[in-house]
């Protein structure tokens, strides 16, 4: 038997591991079965150029607990190791000074350790008293030797009777571990960490890995139903998606995987981090925000690249020029899709843009790369009795090219962000001939703000911001029938009003079938106060402020004439007072008791305005 000290220059080593080598304890079940499967690889690689002689026999991990021992074995029939071997990997830290180590990254954050120093091994550590090794080289004549270690620098290393090749770990856990002899939890780290891996991996006597998930395979080699069968393995309480994209690169970069795009019926049921990396098929994070680009977030599906650069834990990346190309990369590809999907199969297209109009608008907002190319494929679709039409940026420019530019030449896009609340207003712009666009996302407030800015000679209105007559360019020639006395006094009952809102009145002649009262609210302040609602943030100052809402009085409408000729000030007050409510329902800006107001009034006037007002129960 040989005994002897680990090569390092303290005794710390194995504390500060201990600490700092992974934020999560369970890694060091995927540390290990990673290492059994590059064993098994590696043997594999060393039959095929004829350097391991023999039959290879079955090549399988198993994964094992003894409770009554408190022990969890990790056992592979890889390439095993000679006790030269053992003495070089185990006892020298992956050939990096411990001193150096130490020096470096004791009292850092554990995300940076990695990469320097392969430490995988010795996360067993973590949850172990004891540490075995029992191994058995592929190489002919090799004795087998057991290598055991308590956590400190001293070792014993002893040749052993072993009958197959291959390396077993046995992992003598600590008290504070025995969590790890839980067969559930095992079950789930392996289901979490290994379920891809592409050696057969079997815990419990079972199988618990698919050794070749989809994204291995030739696009030509799988058909809808392997994808969408694939889908149904990663989220299996989802919907089958709209589409996917299989990604296989092999330069300047090596990138494969399948992303797909999921059914969103609701803004609300948007959720990010839903796509997996994973390094040669080992599971490593599904937070990959520095890989896919931001708007790409809302995908699902799995990303596989041996060229990220990963840290100890392998759970966060780092800066590298790779991971920055296969962002521009998975992009471009996204975007290619988008459009060949609208140029070959626009109906299809149009059909799936509820759920596709999140991604592609997140994109815009985000990424002016994605931007040149969607402004291809952005849809809008038309509100009111044309619902259901489509049109590009292009052609809505096209079709509002006499009536929807301004003054200043701007292209003037109408837009509704309830078209069942807004319905008046889009009837109303209808009826001269305007188009009428859907915005009714979650990103749609960003998105227009945005894309102001971004297109050209571009202005968005919402539908209900101004009068009919004012959406395209504010007009002052509405001459009323009233004359200047009634149109005073009418504006003096109204501004009478008592109201929470900042409230402003106006007397115009407007066509004697619009509405005898509009409520509209300005767009910049509306915009503002509809992004604080999403967002909140910077935008909250807006969002504490007071609604602004101007009464536009429609002084031809002949409703007003019987108004102004009713003697009784008190029927004439409340009247005045129904019309604005009734505005400022159109707005669903009349609330609480001032919507309680309005009911019992309109009951009174029904009923010949009595003295007392009626209580009503609601």
């Amino acid at each position: 038997m040989q005994k002897g000290s680990i090569r390092v220059q303290t005794e710390n080593i194995f504390p500060i591991i201990k600490k700092f080598l992974y934020s999560e304890h369970d890694i060091f079940v995927r540390e290990l079965v990673s290492n059994a499967v590059d064993a098994t690889q590696k043997l594999k690689t060393l039959s095929s150029l004829g350097e391991a002689k023999g039959e290879l026999g079955e090549l399988r991990i198993d994964i094992k607990i003894d409770k009554d021992k408190k022990t969890l074995t990790i056992a592979d029939r890889g390439i095993g190791m000679t006790a030269e071997e053992v003495d070089k990997y185990l006892n020298q830290v992956a050939f990096s000074g411990a001193e150096e180590f130490l020096n470096k990254y004791k009292g850092q954050n554990e995300n940076n350790i990695i990469g320097h120093f392969g430490l995988g091994f010795y996360s067993s550590f973590m949850v172990s008293d004891k540490v075995e090794v029992i191994t058995k080289s592929f190489k002919d004549g090799a004795a087998a030797v057991r290598w055991e270690c308590d956590g400190s620098p001293e070792f014993t290393l002893e040749e052993v009777e072993k009958i197959e090749r291959g390396t077993d770990i046995i992992l003598h856990l600590n008290n504070e571990s025995e969590e790890f002899l839980d067969s559930y939890k095992i079950q789930s780290i392996l289901e979490k960490f290994c379920r891809f891996l592409p050696v057969p991996i079997f815990f419990e006597d079972k199988q618990i890995n698919n050794t070749t998930p989809a994204w291995t395979k030739k696009p030509a080699d799988l058909t809808t139903e392997d994808y969408q069968q694939f889908y149904k393995d990663l989220y299996p309480m989802n919907e089958a998606p709209l589409f996917w994209i299989h990604l296989n690169v092999d330069y300047p970069f090596n990138l494969t995987g399948i992303l797909y795009f999921p059914k969103i019926k609701q803004s609300y049921e948007i959720q990010k981090d839903k796509i997996q990396l994973y390094s040669n098929q080992v599971f490593v994070t599904d937070e990959v925000k520095d890989i896919v680009p931001e708007f790409l977030m809302l995908l699902q599906g799995v990303i596989d690249s041996p060229d990220i650069p990963l840290n100890v834990s392998r759970s966060y990346l780092q800066g590298d020029p790779n991971v920055r190309k296969i962002n521009s990369h998975i992009t471009k590809k996204v975007a290619d899709k988008l459009e060949e999907i609208f140029r070959n199969d626009r109906k299809s297209f149009e059909e799936k843009w509820e759920s596709l109009g999140l991604f592609v608008k997140y994109g815009m907002m985000t990424d002016d790369k994605f931007l040149e190319k969607a402004n291809k494929f952005l849809v809008m679709e038309q509100a009111g009795s044309e619902a259901g039409k489509f049109f590009t940026l292009d052609e809505y420019k096209l079709a509002t090219e006499t009536l929807q530019k301004n003054k200043e030449g701007k292209h003037v896009i109408l837009y509704t962000t309830n078209p069942v609340q807004q319905d008046a207003y889009i009837q109303a712009a209808a009826a001269k001939g305007y188009y009428i666009v859907k915005m009714e996302t979650l990103v749609d407030a960003a998105f227009i703000n945005t894309m102001e800015m971004k297109w050209e000679n571009v202005q968005f209105t919402r539908v209900d911001a101004d009068i009919v007559d004012n959406l395209i360019d504010k007009s002052d020639s509405n001459e009323s029938v009233l004359s200047k006395e009634e149109s005073e006094k009418l504006k003096s009952l109204f501004e009478e009003q008592k109201s929470a809102l900042h409230i402003t009145v106006e007397v115009k002649g407007l066509s004697s079938d619009t509405l005898p009262v509009v409520a509209t609210r300005p767009e910049f302040m509306r915009r503002m106060k509809d992004m604080a609602a999403a967002g909140g943030g910077m935008m909250s100052f807006y969002g504490n402020m007071p609604d602004e809402v101007t009464l536009t009085v429609n002084g031809n409408h002949p409703i007003y004439k019987n108004i102004l000729g009713n003697e009784d000030a008190d029927t004439q007050q409340k009247l005045v007072r129904n019309l604005a409510d009734l505005a400022l329902l159109s707005q669903d800006l009349l609330k609480g008791n001032d919507l309680t107001s309005f009911i019992n009034r309109s009951v009174e006037l029904l009923e010949g305005a009595p003295k007392k007002s009626p209580i009503i129960t609601l």
